[in-house]
């Protein structure tokens, strides 16, 4: 299934076509293929180059551990998420390296290796879906996630699946159109509020 965005300016293909599905196939995906998803993400640019990133990783070759990650997603993700042959964690280290002080750009350049994370998995046909909805307190109890870092991100990662496999509530936001506000929305000039 595709659902292409329709932008009223070009844009790259990969971004027209990246969307985030519920239907997931369960075929595997390759270690190759998840260490280079890692590696769009390890090269993303970040202020003062601290690369504030983690991502912890379960894959569904390891149940156990697949089911630990599945575990701290809420119910409602957990429904279609388990299909999904790969999830992670996305965690932001919160404070510099070099001098304890405090990042407030480490969420921002998550984000960003998210995306670059992203874009690499649709080059190769894959699909990503982030997740608000998963329980960060969870996350740091069962993966032990010290102080000075934030669980910002669920993330699922598979190829596209069959959407009628889905629960019926999920197949209608399968289907249902791609929205975006236009860039008048949020494109301002001289003064806040000003297009």
């Amino acid at each position: 299934m595709e659902k292409p965005a329709n932008p009223q300016y070009p844009i790259h293909p990969l971004l027209q076509h990246r969307w985030s599905p519920l239907a997931f196939s369960n075929k595997p995906i390759a270690t190759e293929t998840i260490c280079s998803l890692l590696e769009a993400a390890r090269w993303t640019a970040s202020c003062y180059n601290e690369q504030p990133w983690h991502f912890i990783v379960a894959t569904v070759e390891n149940p156990e551990e697949f089911n630990k990650l599945l575990s701290c997603l809420v119910e409602a993700n957990q429904i279609w998420a388990k299909n999904a042959p790969v999830l992670m964690i996305a965690v932001a280290k919160l404070n510099f390296e070099k001098n304890g002080n405090p990042n407030r750009h480490a969420l921002y350049d998550v984000g960003a290796a998210v995306c670059s994370l992203t874009i690499q998995a649709t080059s190769l046909g894959l699909f990503v879906h982030q997740m608000g909805g998963f329980d960060a307190t969870k996350a740091r109890e069962v993966y032990n996630i010290p102080e000075g870092y934030e669980p910002i991100t669920a993330i699922a990662i598979g190829y596209p699946g069959d959407p009628q496999t889905l629960p019926e509530q999920y197949q209608q936001r399968e289907f249902a159109p791609r929205q975006r506000q236009p860039q008048e929305a949020f494109v301002f000039t001289g003064n806040w509020g000003n297009n």
